[in-house]
């Protein structure tokens, strides 16, 4: 597989849709921060706030950049599962390695709730005419957001006081703060 900055968005889905566990649910979620991110970027550049649209460009860089380190994040994953369940290590090698994959769909999340909110303020200050692309590029990143702290919720289940869930419940905050203030009257 190309890198999916490269690849055609065609090929990437038959990827997600093939029976593998990579490309999943996190390159998917950092895929729809991309584009969120890609229409605030729009937005704002349309808007002639070239600030807003750097740092959504940043955003979107970001995203595949996430969306590529995905891919091979639950691997270890699995490898500590197939450990037989008689080996001491096991549960050990099992929470660390869930840990570990709990850090890139947190940084996705993260992320998505930063361009949902760069996003609701483009939308305020925009035109009506760009209003809706932005408003769109809120909807996505918090799609993105929900989608991310869903699989570090997943991923940490065991360890319900790990201050990642506190961190990736908070940016889901964030986005939703965010779809509120794109969605109130202007």
């Amino acid at each position: 597989m190309s890198g999916l900055g490269e690849q055609a968005l065609g090929s990437f889905l038959e990827d997600v849709a093939a029976g593998t566990p990579a490309p999943g649910g996190g390159s998917s979620a950092a895929v729809a921060l991309a584009l969120g991110a890609a229409l605030v970027e729009m937005s704002a550049s349309l808007a002639g706030d070239p600030e807003s649209a750097g740092r959504a460009a940043a955003l979107r860089a970001e995203a595949l950049e996430l969306a590529e380190a995905e891919l091979s994040t639950y691997a270890p994953v699995l490898e500590a599962v197939r450990l037989p369940r008689d080996d001491p290590s096991r549960a050990g090698r099992v929470e660390e390695a869930l840990l570990e994959a709990s850090r890139t769909p947190l940084a996705i999340a993260e992320r998505a709730a930063e361009a949902a909110e760069l996003a609701a303020a483009v939308a305020g200050a925009s035109s009506e005419s760009v209003r809706g692309d932005a408003a769109t590029g809120v909807l996505l990143s918090e799609a993105a957001c929900a989608a991310a702290v869903r699989l570090v919720e997943v991923n940490l289940a065991r360890e319900s006081s790990a201050p990642e869930l506190e961190r990736a419940r908070d940016a889901a905050r964030r986005a939703a703060g965010a779809r509120s203030a794109a969605e109130a009257p202007g």
